[in-house]
């Protein structure tokens, strides 16, 4: 009787307990296919899904969702060791940072030393770290820094009058990225081979200079040629691509520095309504130019004296290391001859909005300050032609600039030849101020269109008269009468001596019965028809209301070299 009992509760209590263990594996079973998926989900998630779903004020303190993270604890460990890296980095700082003043020294300055050097108590901060994406062989990574510190520096400097000045640097506030490169990576610890470092960008730089017991102002030039110290050699000497390399692990680390690929032609054509910096007279201005502003990469054009309208027509050449970032800084000053120049106004031409192996025309607004790039003041503007050549590509394009194999003349190889008759020329040893581009130009003077009127009854009597700039050979069109939009398709032939530094000078007057009246010029360099060889433009018309000229330019070229 028992045994049925057992038999009659036991088999229902058993199918049941069956019955309740499948159920719980099939529930268990879809809890974790429904953790899957949950999972496999939020691994899809972007990082705007997630702000979707939680706002940025519930985010916990540690999460970021950002390329740059935060360096709260960086910043903590530095307070509390500051006292000591102040200690131990002063002294290293002095000793690397002198000669580099000496190296970016102003030419009012004999001598510049550091006769004392503190980082002050303020440890800097770093704002954010951020990876760079590179290839496979490094890693590179970038640091945002800001410090607000009171170092105690003073410098010790001997003007080139013999005064001898001692000048205290204060209230030092600075902004910048650094780069840090952790190449090449190897399989030993601490997996790199080298470390190097860079500025990668200034963000912001202000200090104050004052002479320990006295006032700075009172020697004037002194403060301005300390600043320009300064900023040269923190802007060349550690800004990118510039940069310092400290070999972790004993090795050849030459890939790694800083070489030319190529290089930037720039010539200086004209600037036109400069500032007057002169109570009596016109400014006299010149023009520095400089990639680097290493002392001996800065170009310095010839002064054209009492005008605000110069014309310089001159050709430079230029390294270049990293098309990427670098740029062509361009600055104009009044000549004050045994005075320090007056500074007038200043452009940057950044190399990456250059086009490789094609020449950029380009007129450039003079500006105050080229790091706000902003100026409500008008100070004239700067007329520039650049060509970037990265090298490899002399061989695909004419570069008017570049030494050419031109095929010479009998006469020339004649001259050029030996007393055998075999020719000796060596174009191998001329340099690019060895080159006569000689040619002849023929210039076509289309058309006109908008001129100004210049009689009473709204009209002009137009006519061109060219020239060309280093021979003053002229021609002049025929006169259109009562028009302000002339046609004259017009050819005139010009024998050219000296194709890469001569220019045509393009004059429109109204002829009128006493005389003639003038209406505009263009001034035009020979660049882009050595180049093209043909082409044809529209020209707007300088110093006039209104107006352009058509014209057309073929260039046959004859050169020869002249003996270095």
């Amino acid at each position: 009787m028992g045994f049925f009992l057992g038999l009659i509760f036991g088999i229902p209590v058993g199918v049941g307990l069956v019955v309740m263990f499948v159920r719980s594996e099939n529930a268990r079973a879809k809890s974790r296919f429904d953790l899957t998926a949950t999972v496999a989900a939020f691994a899809k998630m972007t990082v705007d899904d997630s702000r979707k779903i939680l706002p940025g004020d519930y985010y916990p303190s540690w999460v970021v969702f950002s390329q740059r993270q935060r360096l709260n604890w960086l910043n903590l460990e530095l307070t509390k060791i500051w006292p000591f890296v102040n200690e131990a980095a002063s002294e290293l700082i002095r000793n690397s940072v002198e000669p580099i003043l000496e190296q970016y020294r102003a030419g009012v300055l004999a001598s510049l030393k550091l006769s004392k050097l503190t980082l002050g108590t303020v440890a800097p901060q770093f704002t954010g770290v951020s990876i760079i994406e590179d290839d496979d062989s490094g890693v590179t990574m970038e640091l945002e820094m800001q410090w607000n510190g009171n170092p105690n520096i003073v410098l010790d400097i001997q003007t080139a009058l013999g005064v001898s000045l001692p000048i205290q640097v204060k209230n030092v506030a600075f902004t910048g990225v650094f780069r840090l490169i952790f190449k090449p990576l190897v399989d030993v610890l601490p997996c790199f081979g080298a470390v190097s470092y860079s500025l990668r960008e200034k963000k912001r730089l202000d200090y104050t200079l004052k002479i320990v017991g006295g006032e700075l102002s009172a020697i004037p030039g002194v403060s301005d040629a300390i600043e320009d110290t300064i900023r040269d050699a923190i802007e060349d000497s550690i800004t990118w691509p510039v940069r310092k390399i400290f070999p972790i692990i004993p090795g050849d680390y030459s890939d790694l520095e800083l070489k030319p690929v190529g290089t930037l032609e720039v010539k200086l054509v004209q600037a036109k309504n400069l500032t007057n910096k002169d109570l009596i007279g016109k400014s006299d201005p010149f023009a520095k130019l400089y990639i680097r502003p290493l002392r001996d990469r800065i170009k310095r054009s010839k002064t054209i004296n009492n005008d605000l309208n110069p014309i310089w027509n001159e050709h430079f050449e230029f390294v270049v290391e990293d098309p990427t970032t670098q740029q062509l800084t361009v600055k104009i000053y009044d000549d004050e001859g045994v005075q320090a120049s007056e500074y007038i106004g200043g452009v940057i031409v950044r190399l990456k909005d250059l086009q490789p192996g094609k020449v950029k025309d380009v007129w450039l607004k003079l500006l105050k300050d080229l790091e706000i790039q902003r100026d409500r003041k008008d100070r004239g503007q700067v007329h520039l032609e650049l060509l970037y050549c990265p090298y490899g590509m002399e061989n695909e394009m004419m570069n008017p600039f570049a030494i050419q194999k031109f095929s010479m003349t009998s006469l020339e190889k004649a001259l050029k030849s030996g007393t055998n008759g075999s020719e000796v020329l060596d174009t191998s040893s001329y340099k690019k101020k060895d080159v006569i581009v000689r040619g002849v130009l023929s210039v076509t003077v289309i058309s006109a269109e908008d001129l100004p009127a210049m009689d009473v009854l709204g009209k002009a009597d137009p006519f061109v008269v060219l020239t060309m700039k280093k021979t003053d050979a002229k021609n002049k069109t025929r006169v259109v009468n009562n028009s302000l939009n002339p046609t004259w398709n017009q050819t005139f032939d010009f024998v050219v001596e000296d194709g890469l530094h001569d220019m045509l000078i393009l004059e429109v007057y109204d002829h009128d019965t006493f005389g003639k009246d003038f209406i505009g010029r263009c001034i035009m360099t020979l660049t882009r028809a050595l180049m093209e060889g043909e082409y044809q433009d529209s020209i707007l018309l300088e110093e006039a209301k209104s107006g352009k000229l058509n014209v057309h330019l073929k260039w046959t070229p004859q050169p020869i070299y002249r003996d270095p």
